[in-house]
């Protein structure tokens, strides 16, 4: 009674920890160091690469409903999150080097988990869990790609940099979070002359050329564009996106700035700061340049410069069901942002559900299909059921099902949604996992 996870990101290391907690042996393969991607700096399982921030942890906002389910579920990602949390005010952020490392030494040393540092090049047999996330090898993606009958779909990624602390003056920046909750981002303000000079900057500045398959595919997604792109959008585009003011006050001024450039801290030593939203395609040497122009970081020094990255994930909805087995292959799980589960806490979400299902086939057990009340059970139903151009999805109350009677109120009615989640998700634990 043996699974084979392929993939040592979140979804894949949340699958083989929930497998092995339920007896079940667990080979997990993790091509990393051996094999690098574009975007990895390190063999470290649970590797992020983008934000270092996982999202609010308000239960009444539809990322920490989310969050309060995997806590329940007695998820590993989270239990990792927690343990190296940074300050982030009502986001969950973590210390990026220190949480990999929990999340890896956690999995290294469960007894019913190996972990083999090679590259899988063919789907095999057996039960079968595959997490490889976006940046799926080729020679592994090509097998998917065979399989599914399709063509993969593709769009586009980008990593924020990151600068040192003591490179950030701090007689420009001031610490606030927005309205009043706490004082844990960096806040660069800009005034009308500067935010509009630095946008004439960034909409001149020259972008890394796109390779030949990139070219044919162009396809950004929404969630994590590149500042460049929102920028070309119009002059005010990043004052109503990431740069926008509201909520902020500057203490120097004593009113609210025309922009503001927020850093959050990306390490438990309190070291690097990220510029939060500043994913970009930027060249290395442009982003000095024109990223220096921001009030604050006249002298940065970066640790690491933005990049842009293909990504890919299958069409799940043709392909999955929502316990994420494939539909023309029992025993074959998919988990992970491939699924078109976006962002981190998402990822190991249904990382989570095709863990713990395969482990259940394995045991000769009924498949679980979550409550579609649950935000969890909501994001495994849409990538698997959605139709017409799909796209990633990531956790919104959108997808849940209509309360009865809908509260006028968008507070109260994210409350009530997150209360019957809850509820609903403790009635499917007791009936199905205890």
């Amino acid at each position: 009674m043996q699974l084979t996870v392929i993939g040592g990101g979140l979804a894949g290391s949340e699958a083989a920890w929930q497998a092995a907690q339920r007896g079940v042996d667990v080979i997990l393969y993790e091509m990393r160091p051996q094999v690098m991607t574009p975007a990895h700096v390190s063999g470290d399982l649970g590797e992020l690469v983008c934000s270092n921030s996982l999202g609010s942890n308000l239960e009444d906002r539809a990322p920490g409903l989310l969050k309060a389910e995997l806590r329940r579920l007695n998820s590993l990602i989270l239990a990792c999150a927690d343990e190296t949390a940074v300050p982030a005010g009502g986001a969950l952020a973590v210390g990026r080097e220190a949480f990999a490392r929990l999340v890896t030494e956690r999995v290294s040393e469960h007894p019913r988990i190996t972990v083999v540092r090679e590259e899988v090049r063919a789907i095999p047999d057996g039960v079968v869990v595959i997490a490889t996330g976006p940046l799926t090898s080729d020679a592994l993606a090509d097998e998917i790609a065979i399989l599914a009958g399709r063509e993969h779909l593709y769009f586009y990624d980008a990593m924020a940099p990151i600068v040192t602390y003591e490179s950030i003056d701090q007689n420009k920046a001031f610490r606030a979070s927005r309205y009043g909750r706490g004082e844990d981002y960096l806040n660069c303000p800009m005034t009308e002359a500067e935010y509009d000079a630095f946008v004439e900057a960034l909409l001149a500045a020259e972008t890394i050329p796109l390779r030949q398959f990139e070219r044919e595919d162009k396809r950004f997604f929404e969630a994590c564009l590149p500042v460049e792109v929102i920028a070309r959008r119009g002059r005010m585009a990043l004052a109503y996106g990431p740069l926008k003011p509201v909520g902020l006050t500057d203490p120097h001024t004593g009113r609210r700035p025309f922009a503001v450039v927020q850093l959050r801290q990306d390490n438990l030593a309190a070291t690097l700061y990220n510029l939060v939203g500043f994913q970009t395609n930027l060249k290395w040497g442009e982003q000095e340049r024109v990223f220096r122009m921001i009030p604050g970081l006249e002298h940065a020094e970066f640790v690491r410069f933005g990049q842009m990255h293909r990504n890919t994930f299958i069409h799940s909805p043709e392909l999955l069901n929502p316990t994420m087995e494939f539909r023309t292959r029992p025993g074959l799980f998919f988990g992970g942002q491939i699924t078109g589960t976006e962002g981190y806490v998402s990822s190991a979400a249904s990382g989570l559900v095709a863990g713990l299902n395969a482990a259940r086939l394995l045991q000769g057990l009924p498949l679980l299909t979550f409550p579609p009340t649950t935000m969890i059970g909501a994001l495994c139903h849409y990538v698997t059921t959605a139709s017409g151009d799909f796209q990633p999805m990531k956790p919104n109350f959108g997808l849940l099902p209509p309360l009865e009677p809908e509260s006028r109120r968008k507070r109260d009615r994210q409350r009530a949604y997150a209360e019957r989640a809850l509820r609903d998700l403790g009635a499917f634990i007791a009936a199905n996992l205890t």
